[in-house]
């Protein structure tokens, strides 16, 4: 009787054992799980483990990349010669590369032996009579006088611009540079004042060779000719086209005409001596006066096509004129 009383007794003990190892059992194994799972996350951490064939795949193009750079900044960060600071300080933009290249291709002077020749002959003219005659011209004459001499024989060039600006299709540069070229005369006095400009009118200088060049004839031979100095050969037969435009040219007596034409040699010469210092400095003073006369005549001609003529904004200055120089009045 007492048997059967502890019988169920003995069956509630052993279900609650049970109850109580199966948790014990489950826990174990959780607890041995998380272990292993943190420990890589430590290694990670600490000693990263890199495949011996990764490194060498990310070593190669790092030091492939490392070597091309190198050598962009050292190009890039190199002084420049001489030769690119006098250009850069003679004509306020940037020199041609180390090839000779230039923004519209490649300095084009197969007559260079010949050019040196006359470039020499040049700059003992200019050196014996030209440059002194323009110290003494602005040692002697004021600045206000000198300015109006300027605007004059500016002034003067006025048909020759009108004329090309019509002949490369641009009426409206023409329409301005007639009305310019109106009030100077009369309100300016003849020209010896420039009441245009403050009255915001654009100034521009246009040829016969700018006009062949908008034309077609881009790429021409550099030649450099006795007192005129540097030229094309597409700019000299623009001198044949600016000869009967020019107002200074119609002149028949011979000591008024060459009186004139010897002033405005002088006036512009003197407008040059600024820049003597960096000439006479230069490593290669042919190369520069070239090279610079080349990229500015194709950038006057690129903006011709281009028709970025700014309003009250001036265009580099042409090429000597024809009027400026002392010759033969062949027209009369």
């Amino acid at each position: 009787m007492n048997v059967i009383r502890t019988l169920p007794l003995l069956v509630l003990a052993l279900a609650l054992s049970a109850c109580a190892g199966k948790p014990a059992r489950d826990s174990a194994p959780v607890s041995v799980e998380v272990a292993p799972a943190a420990a890589p996350v430590a290694d990670v951490a600490d000693t990263p483990v890199v495949p011996a064939d990764a490194v060498a795949d990310s070593t190669a193009p790092a030091a492939q990349a490392g070597t091309d750079p190198a050598a962009e900044p050292a190009t890039a960060g190199t002084a420049p010669t001489n030769a690119e600071d006098d250009f850069a300080a003679l004509y306020g933009g940037p020199a041609p590369s180390a090839d000779g290249t230039e923004p519209s291709g490649t300095p084009y002077d197969p007559w260079e032996p010949f050019n040196r020749k006359v470039h020499s002959f040049n700059n003992v003219v200019d050196r014996a009579v030209a440059r002194p005659l323009a110290v003494a011209y602005t040692n002697v004459v004021p600045r206000f006088a000198r300015t109006g001499v300027s605007n004059f024989f500016s002034n003067l060039r006025a048909p020759v611009t009108i004329t090309n600006q019509l002949l490369q299709g641009r009426p409206d540069d023409a329409w301005d540079s007639l009305g310019r070229f109106l009030m100077n005369s009369t309100l300016g006095i003849g020209g010896l004042f420039d009441p245009a400009s403050k009255a915001m009118v654009p100034r521009r200088k246009e040829d016969f060779g700018q006009t062949l060049g908008t034309w077609g004839w881009r790429r021409s031979r550099y030649v450099e000719l006795p007192f005129f100095g540097p030229r094309t050969v597409r700019d000299v037969f623009g001198l044949a086209g600016d000869m009967p435009l020019s107002p200074i040219r119609t002149i028949e007596e011979d000591k008024i005409r060459i009186g004139l034409q010897g002033l405005q040699l002088v006036d512009m010469r003197s407008q040059l001596l600024a820049v003597d210092d960096m000439r006479d400095n230069a490593v290669d003073e042919y190369s520069l006066v070239r090279d610079a006369w080349l990229q500015r005549r194709n950038y006057q001609i690129e903006n011709d096509l281009r028709g970025k003529h700014a309003r009250g904004k001036d265009d580099p200055d042409a090429p000597i004129p024809v009027d400026a120089m002392p010759m033969p009045n062949w027209g009369n």
